[in-house]
Formats: structure tokens, C-alpha cells, sequence
């Protein structure tokens, strides 16, 4: 059924086994179709097995479906978390091994895919000739790329673009993290495709020429074979995996008939014309009927112009006693000057020379009373407090403690106290980071405001905010692997 799903894996020019693996297939069940890419990481220290276990154990805890979907494939990924995990204990060799994997159901009966992923391989979803990047790569340069700090042709060569933060295999608490792995649902209508894809081909091949192999008008089989044909071409310098998968139904858009013209013989008549219709009947001429409705459709309009005017009118007056009227005080009400220490916090992140501001207690003994919104206008900053820092508002000030502007596009908040703001932090379009970071009676935390261009189409979406909430502050640096 190459009509509807196809995968196709190869070494590549470079390495001389393949650690990638994947799943296309469709449930015996259901007719669901699962598709998967598994990448391994560890090389000759077992990624290739580490690729295979999640393969395995993924068909097996699928085998035993459940009503909840989504929960069955994070359980899908535990299951090969453990396995991996278990392998490691036992085979000293493998200890290094992981492997990173994208995993989607795709329902075609009812027009739904839903899917789960962790690490740097990718899905995509094909729509009317756009391609969409659903998945989010977990790793550093996914970040950079993804928030629109760096372009794609930047990612694909950056040096850092096989060290990855999360996969299979590293944590051996999985299952107590809910936001290990990545997780959604999309609708999938007939003519989308959706593809899966190891990093062996996006670091090779960009999106605009995914696009245009993808929606030529031949099998999925032949677009799998030269989506690798073409990472190939590129340099091949990992393996490569692809796994497509088409919904495959009639669109539900009725198909235009013209209308069949009515053709007839020499001398034969099908009927009398209009014209002849209206000469074989005497026009008499008719009047205009005037009655009860005619005149309650005066009576209407004579009301309704009568409003009018006095309406205008009234305008009128009013503006000739505003015009009239002495300002009153609040009018002229002076803006509050700001007091030394909310200065000296602004200057600090204005004046930073790099993207990291950091602000200590012993500098800020006291809360900072905000009267005006700490502005960030900078495209990056993390700023870290140590000690016990915290901004207060104002008794007379009801804004945002932090207002971040359309050029920020990352912020990082570390160890602050944000304390009686009707907006904790107010963003546009930013990419905003928590740590440590405690809001108390604030009546919104967070507003993060998408500033969108007026009479285009916009494709993408706006992924679920995901909070954790701790007790105690969080103290461990982030790992990172290399997965070559």
C-alpha cells in the first residue's frame, strides 16, 4: 500500500553502518498506520541496538492498544527508555548507547495523526504545497534555528548541531518527567502528507527542496528514494531515513459540471422562445401596489431619519463643550519618576555588554519598587539574580513588572521575585525561559502578545505552554551529548 505510507532508510557516503531504523506500517487492528524514525546515538557502542530496542518495544506495547492515545505512546517511549536503560546495565560496551525517535498514528478514517518525539529527528506535515515543521529538535542549535536566531543554511553546518538534550536512553526517570517528550495531535485531511525523518537528511537537504520533491505528482516510494538520492548528493555524511505517509481520500470539494447545452435539429422546435412567450401574451401594464407595507416602510424611514439627526445633533453639542471644558487634573497628572534602584536595573540591562545580565542581592538589599515596566529591547538576555532579588510594585502602579518589546526574541528569567503586578511579564512573539522564578499575587503571571501582519495568510501554531511548579529551586546544569 505504497499509496499510503512508504519508508526507506540508507548508510549514506560516510558511514559504514547504519544506526537509523524505522517503523511503516499499518495496525492490524485498527488500520491506523504507524510510521516511526529512530536514530541511534553511540555509534559502535551500541546506537544500532539502541535503535532496534525502541523499535521493538514500540511494536509491542502498540500491539496492546489503548483509548488514550497520546498517554499509549509516551508509554511506547518509556517502554524503550527501559529497555535501553536495561541493556546498559548488563553490556559494559553499550553503556554509551541511546537513540533519539519521532513516533505518529496517523488515522486517515478520521482524519487525525497524532505523535510523540524526543531528540532531533523531525516530522513534517505537507499541506496544499507548504511544509510545516511540527516537531521541535531538542537540542541546542534546534533552539537557535527555532526561534528564529539563526536560518536554516546556518543550522545545517553549525558545528554544534549533533549535540542533542534529551533521547532514549539518558534518564532513567522518564517516566516521573511529563515533559521529557514532546507530544501533539494535528488534523490530517485528505491530500496531506506528512513525512518523518532522521537528521541524516535535513542536514543535508533544505526544506524548499523537501517541498519540491515531495509534492511531485509520482509514488511515495519514489519520493522516499529520491529524498536519499539527494542527501546523498549533498555528502551523505550520516545515515538517512525517511518515512512518508499520505491521506489518500477524495477531497470532499464537489467536482464543477459544466452544463450540457440542449442541441437541436434543423427545423425542429424544442419549444417557444422568451421572445416568443412574451409576444403570444398581451403586457398589460400592472401598478404599483400600495398598501399597508408600503406604508410602514415610509412611517420606518422617516423614523430612523429623525434619529439620525437628533443623534447628530447631540455630537455636536458635545463637542462645543468639550472645546468649552477646562482640562481637569488627571489630564495633566505627572508620570512618576522612577527611583534610583528600578534605574540602576535598567541601565544594567541596557548598558550589559553581552546577553547575560547578572544582579546581586547585596546591590538590591531592598525590593525594587517598579513604577514603570523594566523595558527589555535587546534581542537576547538572560538575567540571573543572585541572592534574593525581588521587584514590587508601586501602590499607584497597575502594569507589568517586565515588558518585553518585539525585538526581544529570547528572554531568560532566573531567580527573580515578582511580586503585586497585574502582569508579571508582558512579551510580544518571544521565546521566554523560567528558572527559579517565583510570581506572588500577580493577577496574570505571563501575557505573551502575537503581533501577526494584517491581510496575509499565516501558517503554524502556537504550542501548549508547558509550566513545572517546585518547591525547591532547581540546581542541576543541563547535560548535553554528542550523538556522533
Amino acid at each position: 500500500m505504497d499509496d499510503q505510507y512508504f519508508g526507506l532508510t540508507d548508510t549514506g557516503k560516510e558511514r559504514k553502518n547504519n544506526e537509523d531504523t524505522f517503523i511503516a506500517q499499518q495496525h492490524a487492528n485498527n488500520g491506523v498506520i504507524i510510521a516511526a524514525v529512530i536514530d541511534g546515538v553511540g555509534g559502535y557502542s551500541g546506537g544500532e541496538i539502541a535503535a532496534l530496542f525502541a523499535r521493538e518495544a514500540i511494536l509491542q506495547r502498540l500491539g496492546k492498544p489503548s483509548e488514550e492515545i497520546i498517554p499509549m505512546l509516551i508509554d511506547c517511549f518509556n517502554q524503550a527508555n527501559e529497555k535501553i536503560l536495561t541493556e546498559k546495565t548488563q553490556v559494559k560496551e553499550h553503556n554509551g548507547m541511546a537513540c533519539v525517535a519521532t513516533l505518529a498514528l496517523a488515522d486517515i478514517e478520521n482524519n487525525q495523526f497524532y505523535y510523540v518525539h524526543v531528540g532531533d529527528t523531525r516530522l513534517y506535515l505537507l499541506r496544499d504545497g507548504s511544509l510545516v515543521k511540527i516537531s521541535h529538535d531538542q537540542s541546542f542549535v534546534g533552539y537557535l534555528e527555532d526561534s528564529g536566531r539563526i536560518d536554516e543554511q546556518t543550522a545545517m553546518t553549525h558545528p554544534k548541531r549533533n549535540e542533542i538534550n534529551k533521547a532514549l536512553g539518558f534518564e532513567a526517570m522518564l517516566t516521573h518527567d511529563t515533559d521529557y517528550a514532546e507530544t501533539g495531535q494535528s488534523p490530517f485531511l485528505p491530500g496531506d502528507i506528512i513525512l518523518l525523518c532522521s537528521d541524516g537528511l535535513t542536514d543535508m537537504v533544505g526544506k524548499a527542496e523537501i517541498t519540491t520533491i515531495i509534492t511531485k505528482n509520482n509514488s511515495l516510494k519514489d519520493k522516499c528514494q529520491e529524498l536519499i538520492n539527494t542527501a546523498n548528493n549533498h555528502g551523505g555524511r550520516d545515515n538517512i531515513t525517511v518515512v512518508l505517509v499520505q491521506n489518500n481520500k477524495q477531497s470532499l470539494t464537489p467536482d464543477v459540471t459544466m452544463p450540457v447545452a440542449i442541441t437541436k435539429k434543423k427545423d425542429e422546435k424544442v419549444g417557444p422562445t422568451v421572445t416568443e412567450q412574451i409576444q403570444d401574451k398581451p403586457i398589460t401594464p400592472q401598478p404599483a401596489p400600495v398598501g399597508k407595507k408600503s406604508t410602514g416602510l415610509i412611517t420606518l424611514l422617516t423614523i430612523l431619519m429623525l434619529i439620525f439627526l437628533a443623534s447628530s445633533i447631540w455630537l455636536y453639542v458635545q463637542q462645543i463643550n468639550e472645546k468649552n471644558t477646562p482640562p481637569t487634573k488627571a489630564v495633566f497628572k505627572d508620570i512618576k519618576k522612577r527611583n534610583s534602584q528600578e534605574i540602576k536595573l535598567q541601565n544594567a540591562i541596557d548598558h550589559a555588554k553581552g546577553y547575560v545580565v547578572i544582579i546581586e542581592d547585596t546591590a538590591y538589599k531592598m525590593p525594587i519598587l517598579i513604577s514603570r515596566a523594566i523595558r527589555i529591547n535587546k534581542d537576547s538576555v538572560l538575567l540571573k539574580a543572585h541572592g534574593k532579588v525581588e521587584l514590587k510594585s508601586d501602590p499607584d502602579y497597575n502594569g507589568a513588572a517586565f515588558n518585553l518589546s518585539a525585538r526581544c526574541k529570547s528572554m531568560v528569567l532566573d531567580s527573580l521575585i515578582i511580586n503585586n503586578f497585574n502582569i508579571g511579564v508582558l512579551a510580544f512573539n518571544t521565546s521566554l525561559s523560567l528558572k527559579n522564578t517565583r510570581f506572588i499575587n500577580c493577577l496574570a503571571a505571563l501575557e505573551n502578545v502575537f503581533v501577526i501582519p494584517g491581510k496575509k495568510y499565516i501558517n503554524g501554531k502556537v504550542t501548549a505552554v508547558r509550566l513545572k511548579d517546585d518547591s525547591l529551586p532547581v540546581t542541576d546544569k543541563p547535560k548535553v551529548w554528542n550523538k556522533k
